[in-house]
């Protein structure tokens, strides 16, 4: 039943694809974050829905050719050369064939990534975008948190299967970067049962966070409670909501999430083989790209590959697993110059979101733009946190905040520019009028 649903809604609203390109987007982002074909066990459960949204995207904008604005953007620049990167790091890879499997995946989603702006390109396509993404991931944290609470937060909160987020530890860090979109459509939704219905969410996402028992999530909610009180326009309501519910959520949770939990700060002799495993991960990660500058391409934290570039590494139990880091995934697989772009894509970001914030801080018809760049730079420091402790480096939604910034920076830009325009034709109309009146008096 789930699977004919499915298949209903994407190919009903397919051919609507080519009149609006968006909806494209937004089949595209539904597919990927929520992957509702996932969801049933029958003929859709591995149907190309993805690559048949792509396809409508791209022919939609061959399509619609004329009527698109183009515009450019230094993240753009940086988008490109990461993706450069990419496949010259592929392209010498030490295990072609499983690296080239991994860039195609990677590839479609940064190629969608760098078509988006030429399709959401308002305020409304990007609100309903922004619903669709929180939406979408933002359902694994409402049946999440009911699953935590059913259960005492006894057993593991996953996500969708056969995605980027299925495990435990990915799923939780994209709780974390999504919260914050919840935040900003609390603020710029009207309608009373909405926000209801989104307070409702912002209950339960938490608590989907905690039961998904990873401490990389753990670290990444407490730092973007902190940013999120101090960027949001509404300081009051977040911090009694903070400081009602976390000790109740903390002593909740069960003894063996406690136990978990506080290898955090354990010694190094106290850490279970889950940390330990990261650790040689890492080490294992920065002798590869010592040795190869390139790095060893994608998916190359294989046992051969330990054994050959890391010999003196034993991981515990015969364990050589992935580093469980964006930081130390990109050194592995890219090395130190992946890394950097990387980490430039990041500051960019930040600037970028900095940059709107400065500008549609004091505009009233802005300030859905103000609040929008706010969460994104809270959602930038729940990912750099948590993503120190997960490895999620591909993971579509980091990108989709990039150009999404881009765009919103073109639109307060161009709305700078119009109140500037009008503000002085409106001052050369008065003094034409002045004037007049002044030779009007002179002839009498």
């Amino acid at each position: 039943m789930r699977d004919i649903l499915v298949t209903i809604i994407f190919f009903g609203a397919l051919p609507l694809v080519f009149k609006k390109p968006q909806i494209g987007v937004y089949l595209w982002a539904w597919i990927g974050y929520m992957n509702p074909h996932r969801l049933g066990w029958g003929f859709a459960y591995n149907f190309p829905f993805g690559v048949i949204a792509a396809a409508a995207i791209i022919l939609s904008l061959v399509i619609a050719r004329k009527n698109i604005t183009y515009f450019w953007s230094p993240i753009f620049s940086l988008l490109i050369i990461l993706n450069i990167w990419f496949l010259i790091t592929t392209f010498f890879s030490i295990q072609p064939d499983i690296s080239w499997a991994q860039w195609e995946k990677v590839i479609k989603i940064q190629l969608i990534a760098l078509m988006i702006p030429w399709i959401i390109n308002d305020k409304e396509k990007i609100h309903n975008f922004i619903w669709v993404i929180a939406l979408s991931i933002g359902y694994y944290g409402i049946k999440g948190g009911v699953f935590t609470l059913t259960t005492g937060g006894s057993q593991h909160v996953l996500g969708p299967a056969g995605s980027f987020i299925s495990g435990n530890t990915e799923i939780g860090l994209a709780l974390v970067s999504v919260f914050p979109l919840f935040w900003y459509l609390y603020l710029n939704t009207i309608q009373p049962w909405l926000r209801s219905g989104l307070v409702f969410a912002m209950i339960l996402i938490p608590v989907a966070i905690l039961g998904t028992q990873s401490r990389g999530a753990l670290l990444a909610i407490v730092a973007i409670g902190f940013f999120l009180w101090l960027k949001s326009r509404k300081k009051l309501a977040p911090f009694i909501v903070i400081i009602l519910f976390a000790p109740l959520l903390y002593n909740f949770m069960p003894d063996s999430w406690h136990q978990r939990m506080g290898t955090i700060s354990s010694t190094e002799e106290e850490r279970d083989s889950s940390a330990k495993g990261r650790l040689l991960a890492w080490e294992f990660a920065t002798k590869l790209a010592l040795a190869r500058p390139l790095g060893g391409g994608f998916d190359c934290f294989t046992k051969e590959n330990y054994l050959t570039y890391a010999p003196d590494i034993v991981a515990e139990g015969g364990r050589y697993q992935d580093a469980h880091s964006i930081y130390f995934e990109l050194i592995g697989e890219h090395g130190f110059i992946g890394l950097i772009i990387y980490l430039s894509l990041l500051v960019m970001g930040w600037k970028t979101a900095s940059t709107i914030i400065k500008i549609s801080k004091t505009s009233l018809s802005n300030k859905w733009a103000y609040d929008l760049a706010s969460m994104i730079q809270v959602s930038i420091v729940g990912y750099a946190v948590g993503g120190a402790f997960l490895g999620l480096s591909y993971f579509d939604l980091l990108y989709h905040y990039f150009v999404i910034l881009a765009v919103l920076l073109k639109i307060v830009q161009q709305s700078v520019t119009e109140n500037s325009q009008l503000s002085t034709t409106s001052d050369h109309e008065h003094l034409i009028l002045k004037n007049a009146k002044i030779t009007s008096k002179a002839s009498i």
